[in-house]
């Protein structure tokens, strides 16, 4: 158990930069917390690949981030949480906390009304998608919307490619939604935009559910680790690429969050 004033070391992996919207939630959590951001770019897209081959390449970065000796691992990536956390919680845990990442259906749910759950192509329709909604959905009317090329036009900061992205996929969006669902974390570093693209005139705004905020408070509790977001600040930032220390990605600097991390602590 982590008490209060103990330092708390959180690391978080990904294919690419998705990462940064729960590690800035960690950090709003813990300012103190040191950070470790591991993943591996060079293997993207994992959506499209075989399970085997996001098993492999999870569980690489996943080493490197364990290395590190942080206090629990959030896998920050719809897509290695489907398909490496069993693997990654056998070869981890008990030893480390490994702590996945799964679309906010049930909350948006529970908010009454229809919803869309924007997700990769791959995910989008999968056994796996279908089954969170018959699990958690009730009889709330669900449109899963798929998202092709955002979450790579996201990594690479492209901002003509996520335009485009995101009005394809709000134009499959029905009018009538009160939510979307991001179902990936790369999604939630342009919410807002989302938000914009899907805005009806006359009708309120769609409600946005992330789940950055969930993940981070969870790895918190796996650890005992209570929320302090009036710590003083002054964390380390240590940044994975492909298993090497590296400085943070150009592109992450075009987020909030990736400047934010970069303004509290200089990665090394």
């Amino acid at each position: 158990m982590v008490d209060y004033g103990d330092r708390v070391k959180i690391a978080l992996m990904d294919s690419g930069i998705g990462l940064l919207a729960a590690a800035a939630e960690v950090r709003r959590l813990r300012p103190d917390a040191d950070l470790v951001l591991s993943s591996d770019p060079g293997s993207m897209p994992w959506g499209p690949r075989s399970p085997e081959y996001v098993t492999e390449r999870a569980l690489a970065v996943a080493r490197a981030a364990a290395a590190h000796r942080p206090d629990a691992l959030i896998v920050a990536c719809n897509t290695a949480s489907v398909r490496a956390l069993r693997a990654l919680r056998a070869e981890l845990e008990p030893a480390l906390p490994v702590i996945g990442t799964v679309p906010a259906i049930k909350p948006a749910a529970a908010a009454g009304g229809p919803f869309a759950i924007w997700a990769t192509p791959s995910t989008t329709g999968s056994p796996y998608q279908r089954g969170l909604i018959s699990d958690f959905a009730g009889s709330a009317a669900v449109t899963e919307v798929p998202c092709p090329g955002l979450a790579d036009a996201v990594q690479y900061a492209d901002e003509d490619g996520i335009d485009r992205a995101i009005a394809a996929a709000a134009a499959l969006t029905p009018p009538d939604v009160r939510a979307v669902v991001l179902g990936c974390t790369h999604y939630e570093l342009v919410a807002e935009r989302i938000r914009d693209a899907v805005r009806q005139p006359g009708r309120p705004a769609v409600a946005l559910y992330p789940s950055a905020g969930a993940v981070a408070a969870q790895a918190l509790r796996r650890i005992g680790a209570e929320p302090a977001p009036s710590a003083e600040p002054g964390a380390g930032l240590a940044v994975l690429l492909g298993g090497r220390e590296s400085e943070m990605p150009e592109a992450a600097l075009a987020y909030p969050e990736g400047r934010r991390l970069m303004a509290a602590a200089p990665a090394r």
